[in-house]
């Protein structure tokens, strides 16, 4: 769906809708809004609103604290779980100082700016998640206690699987708001779930991302059930993750994946501290398939990247270290300025290691990299990395490295 101003502002006034939601992310992916009311939308797109940075985890080390949001009339989508009568409406937004310029801490921003910077190059990212989440009983007291919705197991079936139907109502409410599911199922786990995306450009895609943790939190507390998105939520279960399925197009035509695979390839231990950005985290990599090699290779999925199975316009790379505490704005970012590298630096990757990674012997691994095996070893390779400091604002950076420590 793509607005322009006066198209929302119409579609406001026609639609009855009373509430304006912006939404923003902070540093670490956790989604962030202000709602105003229908008649202070012209001020919004003019002027922008202010909020306190301040209060907002990761914006609060400047010497001022009044930033602005600005609503993208593109991302324009109904909340529709909100009452139909004085509707609410949700757009992202562009964080700006008073005097206009872009705030350097807006996840948002720095995206928009590695789509810029790879379109300047003649290259185009497209992207889709695979996103991994638990659903636990709410017994309205206990917040800590993580009892499974159900004992199913991957691709499990009614009566063992007890969330089949809150996955279909989550899917039908994206498709309301313009986000088109590819797939959903039972995971692994017990009261693990998977629900997949379609191929968009980076932008909406991570948009898209944020959307979709808020529209399962939601649908999971109208079913009187919780929604989890940690990366190892039960010790001894599979975790969860958010696996990065990304495409290159330059000149109308697909790009070939290899150097931007070896791109990723050799800068992804310097971006884990962005992909997987808690100690939770890295309680995942390295078992119940979750990657701990830094290796690549076709139908692999022990491997870091692998290249599904697929035919035409559905042939992708799939990153499948991080995990849904990452902020998808940093984590697409990222992986355009590490493949931008590789494809500008014509690197090749390894040889591709074939084969379950898991059933290997100790000295068939001996030789292979690994990724961080803790938030702090993470943090210290973002810190000495020139790649990380070319390309992730100082202020961000900071804000990571001291959580990190």
């Amino acid at each position: 769906m793509y607005y322009t101003k006066e198209e929302v502002k119409q579609f406001v006034e026609e639609e009855d809708v009373k509430f304006i939601r912006l939404a923003f992310s902070d540093v670490f992916g956790r989604a962030k809004n202000v709602s105003i009311m229908a008649p202070e939308l012209d001020r919004a797109f003019r002027e922008g609103i202010a909020v306190d940075a301040w209060a907002v985890a990761g914006f609060e080390g400047f010497p001022t604290s009044d930033i602005f949001l600005h609503p993208d009339p593109d991302t324009l989508a109904i909340l529709p779980w909100r009452p139909e009568h004085g509707r609410v409406v949700r757009m992202y937004c562009d964080i700006t100082w008073p005097d206009g310029t872009p705030f350097v801490c807006d996840p948002r921003g720095f995206l928009r700016n590695a789509v810029k910077e790879a379109a300047e190059k003649g290259y185009t990212f497209r992207f889709g998640t695979e996103q991994e989440f638990y659903l636990f009983r709410d017994d309205g007291e206990n917040e800590e206690l993580k009892i499974p919705c159900d004992r199913a197991g991957y691709m499990d079936i009614g009566p063992d699987d007890k969330c089949e139907n809150i996955r279909r109502e989550i899917c039908m409410t994206l498709e309301q708001m313009g986000i088109y599911p590819e797939s959903s199922h039972h995971e692994e786990g017990p009261g693990q779930n998977e629900i997949d995306f379609r191929y968009c450009e980076a932008l909406k895609a991570a948009d898209d991302a944020m959307t979709f943790r808020s529209v399962v939190h939601a649908i999971a507390n109208r079913n009187g059930v919780k929604a989890d998105f940690a990366p190892k939520p039960l010790a001894g279960k599979p975790g969860s993750g958010m696996h990065i399925n990304f495409s290159v197009r330059a000149g109308g035509k697909d790009v070939c994946l290899e150097p931007v695979v070896a791109g990723i390839l050799k800068y992804v231990r310097e971006m884990s501290l962005f992909l997987n950005p808690t100690e939770e985290s890295y309680e995942r990599l390295g078992g119940l398939m979750a990657p701990g090699y830094i290796t690549w290779a076709k139908e692999n999925r022990s491997a870091l990247i692998r290249i599904p199975a697929a035919f035409g316009k559905y042939e992708r790379g799939e990153l499948r270290s991080p995990d849904p505490m990452a902020n998808p704005y940093l984590a697409f970012g990222l992986v355009i300025y590490a493949g931008l590298a590789g494809l500008g630096e014509r690197l090749t990757p390894p040889k591709p290691i074939e084969g379950n990674l898991y059933r290997k012997q100790a000295d068939e691994l001996s030789g292979l990299k690994r990724l961080p095996g803790t938030l702090s070893e993470a943090a210290e390779a973002a810190r000495e990395s020139t790649f990380i400091g070319e390309h992730m604002p100082g202020e961000l950076l900071l804000a990571y490295l001291e959580r990190g420590n």
